[in-house]
């Protein structure tokens, strides 16, 4: 860990104002600790930015999806099964009588967990999917 700096920032009293409410919603003790979450957050998007890298990435990827669908759950569990390099673990939950959710926690190189998830929310039958991208957190303070 770094040496901590102090600096000072100039902001518009109106943005100031939504900011503060900002961090009063999010529940922020300081404003010092939601700017470093704010700049950790656009670090992480600039990791991912660059999917090529052999650096190793994390995500998680939900899908809600009808469990009636024909086939459906055979092509996702091939899917799964071609990659098993990547995903860590898998989540099912029966959300009601036709629909569940799976929630996948994905981990390898960032061009492989966007491949795989792209190849399950077009599967047929799934009605929303949503990959969302995070960090080993090896690079950040």
């Amino acid at each position: 860990m770094g040496q901590t700096i102090r600096f000072g920032v100039s902001l518009d009293s109106d943005l100031l104002e939504k900011f503060d409410a900002l961090c009063e919603e999010r529940c922020y003790q300081t404003r010092s600790e939601a700017i470093r979450d704010l700049i950790r957050n656009a670090l992480v998007q600039k990791e991912w930015e660059d999917l090529n890298r052999a650096k190793e990435m994390v995500g998680t990827l939900t899908l809600v999806y009808d469990h009636h669908q024909s086939d459906l759950a055979q092509k996702m569990t091939e899917i799964q099964h071609s990659s098993l390099d990547v995903i860590v673990v898998s989540l099912h939950v029966h959300l009601d009588h036709h629909n569940c959710m799976e929630v996948l926690v994905l981990r390898g190189p960032g061009q492989e967990l966007k491949a795989t998830a792209e190849r399950l929310i077009a599967t047929k039958g799934v009605k929303h999917g949503k990959l969302t991208l995070s960090t080993t957190g090896h690079d950040l303070p």
